[in-house]
């Protein structure tokens, strides 16, 4: 009679906590396909993460949004595009935003994914009400995306709009009036006139625009 593997005798509770050391999703994905028991480890794992990254992993709009799903304790999420290529779409983020973990988020970064427009954006924002840290660089949002950010995330403390060269000068004022919170904007690469940042400043003078240097006095 063959003889139990000693992993095997592990309880679920201690299997996901060895899976939550693993950060490659293929590896989890892998490890899900070995049995039921470490399947429902791996569920567990996810659901006890506090931080998904998925930097340097292709990913599509389908699988992203099922592992977020599974990620009930989800405080920051990392979906920027990677060297490798990224598909993620509005429709991957409109998945993402009926998790339950969303409206718990605390930092989002969606930075270079150049298949999202307003529309992904504006869904997944209105329910990230717990949300301080934000990286929408190099994207293609607009003042609308910009406008629901005010409305929806008043806990807001940082931006980053790097390169995001058709945000106006009239969203920037609606954010940073609403956020009464925001701490740092990251403006660079914009189209937006240098008197724009002057005029952020009599609203909120404590703000710091980043890059550092620009001349604002």
């Amino acid at each position: 009679m063959e003889q139990e593997a000693e992993i095997d005798r592990l309880p679920i509770d201690l299997l996901a906590q060895i899976f939550l050391m693993i950060t490659s999703f293929t590896d989890l994905a892998q490890a899900s396909g070995v049995c039921r028991k470490w399947k429902q480890g791996v569920k567990q794992a996810l659901a006890r993460r506090q931080t998904l990254s998925f930097a340097g992993f292709k990913m599509d709009d389908d699988s992203t949004a099922r592992l977020v799903h599974h990620a009930y304790s989800l405080k920051e999420l990392d979906i920027s595009r990677s060297r490798w290529g990224c598909q993620i779409t509005d429709n991957g983020l409109c998945q993402i935003s009926l998790a339950n973990c969303v409206s718990s988020l605390t930092s989002i970064s969606l930075w270079g994914i150049t298949g999202i427009t307003d529309k992904g954006v504006v869904k997944l924002i209105t329910r990230a009400n717990s949300l301080q840290h934000l990286n929408v660089g190099g994207t293609f949002i607009t003042d609308e995306s910009l406008s629901a950010i005010a409305d929806s995330c008043p806990l807001l403390k940082s931006i980053v709009l790097w390169s995001c060269r058709q945000v106006t000068e009239t969203g920037l004022f609606v954010l940073v009036s609403k956020c009464r919170k925001l701490e740092s904007i990251n403006v660079w690469g914009t189209r937006v006139p240098l008197d724009c940042f002057i005029g952020l400043l009599t609203i909120r003078p404590a703000l710091q625009i980043k890059p550092q240097g620009l001349p604002l006095n």
